[in-house]
C-alpha cells in the first residue's frame, strides 16, 4: 500500500528517541521459544492481528529479507493506518520501527522497540518499549489514557507469548 498524499507526516525519530520520548511504556515476558522462532512470528504479517489487539492488518511493503529501512503498513481499529519504517533490525535480537506517516493526527512521533535476549535453550526474555509524543486533543486526554496503554501493552505481550508458544508447540 502506497502512502497516500493526505497522510499526516510524523517526526522521523531515531533509536535515541526511546530515551527522550515524552511518553514511554515498557513490558516484558519470558517466552519458551528460540530467538529465531520469536522472530518468525514478528515477520508473519498474519500473526500480528492475533496478538496485538488494535491491529487489524499488517502488510509488508518492502521485500524480504527485512533490514533497516524496510517498510510496512499497519491498519488498526478506528481507521488508523501507520506507515512504518524499521530503524533497527538484528534478527533474533532486536527490531525497532517508527511511524513516518499516519492516516490521522494525534501523535507527533511514535516508535516501538523489541529486544530479545536468549536466557537458555528455548527460553528468551522479550522486552517491548512503546514511545510516543501525543499532540492535539490526544495530548489533553493522555493522562487518562496512559494507564490503559500501559496495561494494554502488558496484555498484548502476554498474548504474543501465547501466540509464539502455541506456534512452537505445534511445529
Amino acid at each position: 500500500m502506497a502512502v497516500p498524499s493526505d497522510a499526516v507526516p510524523m517526526e522521523k525519530v531515531g533509536m535515541d528517541y526511546f530515551d527522550s520520548a515524552p511518553a514511554r511504556f515498557d513490558a516484558h515476558q519470558i517466552i519458551r521459544a528460540s530467538p529465531s522462532e520469536i522472530f518468525d512470528v514478528f515477520e508473519d504479517a498474519a500473526a500480528w492481528p492475533q496478538w496485538a489487539m488494535p491491529i487489524t492488518k499488517v502488510e509488508w511493503t518492502s521485500e524480504f529479507p527485512i533490514s533497516i529501512g524496510s517498510t510496512r503498513t499497519v491498519s488498526m481499529i478506528g481507521g488508523l493506518i501507520g506507515y512504518e519504517e524499521f530503524i533497527a533490525w538484528d534478527r533474533g535480537k532486536r527490531m525497532a520501527f517508527r511511524f513516518n506517516e499516519a492516516s490521522q493526527p494525534g501523535t507527533d512521533a511514535f516508535a516501538e522497540d523489541y529486544r530479545v535476549t536468549e536466557l537458555s535453550e528455548q527460553r528468551c526474555l522479550v522486552e517491548w518499549t512503546m514511545a510516543m509524543s501525543p499532540s492535539g486533543p490526544a495530548a489533553k486526554v493522555f493522562p487518562i489514557t496512559a494507564p490503559l496503554l500501559s496495561g494494554g501493552l502488558s496484555w498484548m505481550l502476554r498474548q504474543f507469548r501465547i501466540q509464539v508458544e502455541t506456534t512452537v508447540g505445534t511445529a
